[in-house]
């Protein structure tokens, strides 16, 4: 019933298997992972803790990671991992659960080892075959894809469509033959200035760039908690844009998914550089959050990229390189999959347009080069930057999204409910790509501690960001925003998952 997505069916079978058998860790196992799948995180570690008590085992060990996980406990969680494995269990979804965590931390050639290793032990659970096919080559992808939708999975129908979506787009970049987005003027730095977005006559919200898309000159919002080009239609109609396939998008507001398709523009061109066949996403809105688009600044994730606010500046460099660096051209990151790739696909579509490209060298762990010692090590979910952060005297981190398109920072009701008081508040309006937020509070005071900063907070914004944290799979407490992120200097290092802020106050007179 599980694993056909029966989870109160499920829920009550495992409790008849409890009433008869109190000591049974199978059931007790069973039962946090089906409170998981229906949300109710509480009750799943309620359950899980339990079990641990009772009816100890390696199975309810590996369940209690699960929860600790998606609590946003994820040292917790991979020391629960760890000592089953070290104990001689060769749990599947022990092995899993440490690959969610190394590709966490941006220790990706570890997680490759993890994950094959998970779907060798049990190549029938369709959660770890979820996960394993993301690592795999675009043929490859596309011929396991087909076969998981194909068979009964416990995914809710949000997934479902997401996948078969995912499927599609995969399918149309197979019979492309145009290859990958790739940099027609090559280099190994650039610099290019933001520009204000306003908000009203006085003030401005957000920093974007000048974008041409096929020549169509826009302004897109430089977005760190966003992903790929996304822009709306009426921008993509004026640039010719062509459709590859649909894709929903998601974002911040209680309308969920917005429907919207992928599309291919011939050129881009974001200050000196230009790039061409790169992907976009398309939102069937007029505009997008009241700008022509969004740029998630994860598409310059091959440079390591500095956002000088105070300055004004987008600065691209090189990364540090390794050793075991090969050589491939730079790129803007616009495939709308998102996969964790272990470059067959992208060597498999070059090689139809570029004989002189070589292939990448596969999945690498995290390299911290000497002069990146100083740097925050942050969570690396898909494009979002999760970077653990105190909130008042809490000894115990809570992940903060880096988000230069939020509005200010922001908390979940929870985790403000922890060190101050949360009040409603009906005169504040939040919107985003979802829509309009339908439930405001307020946190009376908080300070933030992140990195090697800190900062004071009053009447910070709260709202609940469960849908965040659902898609994430960890718990995501809070958004740092534009508000205080526009004092700092921001460089990301999103291939070793590493940040720097830094703050200088004789920039601002004081």
């Amino acid at each position: 019933m599980y694993r056909k997505g029966d989870f109160d069916g499920a829920l009550q079978k495992y409790q008849q298997v409890l009433e008869s058998q109190p000591r049974s860790s199978d059931a007790y196992a069973g039962l946090a992972r089906v409170y998981l799948k229906k949300k109710a995180v509480q009750r799943a570690f309620e359950i899980a803790a339990r079990g641990r008590v009772v009816a100890n085992s390696a199975a309810v060990q590996v369940a209690l990671g699960e929860v600790y996980f998606r609590e946003g406990k994820i040292h917790e969680a991979e020391d629960v991992w760890a000592g089953v494995i070290n104990q001689g269990h060769r749990e599947a979804r022990a092995y899993l659960g440490l690959a969610r965590v190394r590709w966490a931390i941006s220790m990706n050639k570890s997680a490759q080892t993890m994950i094959e290793t998970a779907h060798e032990l049990d190549p029938f659970d369709r959660e770890i075959a979820k996960f394993w096919m993301g690592t795999l080559g675009r043929s490859r992808r596309i011929k396991y894809l087909e076969e998981y939708l194909a068979s009964e999975n416990n995914d809710d129908e949000e997934t479902k469509k997401h996948l078969r979506s995912t499927l599609d787009y995969l399918k149309a970049l197979a019979q492309r033959s145009s290859g990958p987005c790739r940099m027609v003027n090559p280099g190994t730095s650039a610099e290019t200035p933001l520009v204000h977005l306003p908000a009203d006559f006085s003030r401005f919200r957000a920093y974007g760039l000048n974008v041409e898309i096929n020549g169509q000159k826009s302004r897109l919002l430089l977005d760190t908690g966003a992903s790929g080009v996304l822009i709306s239609r009426s921008l993509a109609e004026k640039a010719g844009l062509t459709r590859l396939s649909d894709m929903d998008v998601a974002g911040v507001g209680d309308k969920g998914l917005q429907s919207g398709y992928v599309a291919s523009a011939n050129s881009l061109k974001i200050g000196q550089m230009e790039f061409q066949n790169c992907d976009v996403y398309v939102v069937d809105q007029r505009s997008v959050t009241g700008e022509d688009g969004l740029i998630g600044a994860d598409v310059f994730s091959a440079f390591l990229v500095d956002l000088d606010f105070p300055k004004e500046t987008l600065r691209l460099r090189e990364l540090p390189k390794r050793p075991e660096d090969a050589t491939t051209p730079l790129a803007l990151q616009t495939d709308a999959t998102q996969e964790r790739k272990t470059g067959d696909s992208s060597t498999e579509a070059a090689t139809k347009s570029d004989k002189t490209v070589k292939p990448r060298s596969g999945p690498q762990d995290r390299f911290i080069a000497p002069e990146m010692q100083s740097y925050t090590k942050v969570y690396r979910f898909g494009h979002s930057l999760l970077v653990p952060t105190l909130v008042g005297d809490g000894s115990d981190a809570k992940l903060f999204v880096l988000d230069t398109g939020a509005f200010d920072n922001i908390i979940t009701p929870e985790a403000a409910g922890e060190v101050t008081r949360v009040r409603g508040d009906h005169g504040t309006r939040v919107k985003g790509l979802g829509g309009s937020v339908n439930k405001v509070y307020r946190a009376d005071k908080a300070v933030l501690k992140f990195g090697h900063l800190q900062q004071h907070n009053q009447d910070l914004v709260a709202l609940d960001l469960s849908h965040i944290s659902d898609e994430t799979g960890t718990e995501v407490s809070g958004m740092l925003g534009f508000v205080m992120l526009r004092l700092l200097d921001i460089q990301i290092d999103y291939r070793d998952g590493l940040v720097d802020f830094s703050y200088d106050p004789t920039r601002f007179g004081r």
